[in-house]
């Protein structure tokens, strides 16, 4: 059984930081694919940032380029998103996901069947 587990959203001012962490239960290993996504009252969810562990590669969405980071930590099975520069247009709800192997397309929701509950980050 898999499980993701969402932490660390608040509210903050425009201009502040916020970390969240998602923990990975039932799925691990160099090939799993882990993503960050939001959304905002009213839109679609969006792909944020996205890991590919055995390809070593980090896709970021255009508008957080610069100012997020996606840190996977293998050794606790946990995923991290530090945003630093926060805008009132990062407001929403935040979700990571998981697949145990490279996905064709790491921002895209459709590449995901593990999904967490989701964190609410509001910035104000």
């Amino acid at each position: 059984h898999v499980q993701l587990v969402e932490s660390g959203g608040g509210s903050v001012e425009a201009g502040g930081s916020l970390s969240l962490s998602c923990a990975i239960f039932g799925l691990s290993g160099e090939n799993t694919c882990m993503g960050w996504f939001r959304q905002a009252p009213g839109a679609e969810r969006e792909g944020v940032a996205a890991v590919s562990s055995r390809l070593r590669t980090t896709n970021y969405a255009t508008s957080v380029k610069g100012r997020f980071t996606l840190s996977p930590d293998h050794s606790k099975n946990t995923m991290y998103l530090q945003m630093n520069n926060l805008k009132p247009e990062d407001t929403g709800m935040y979700y990571c996901a998981a697949e145990p192997s490279p996905v064709p397309q790491p921002l895209a929701l459709h590449e995901y069947r593990h999904w967490g509950r989701g964190t609410q980050v509001t910035v104000s």
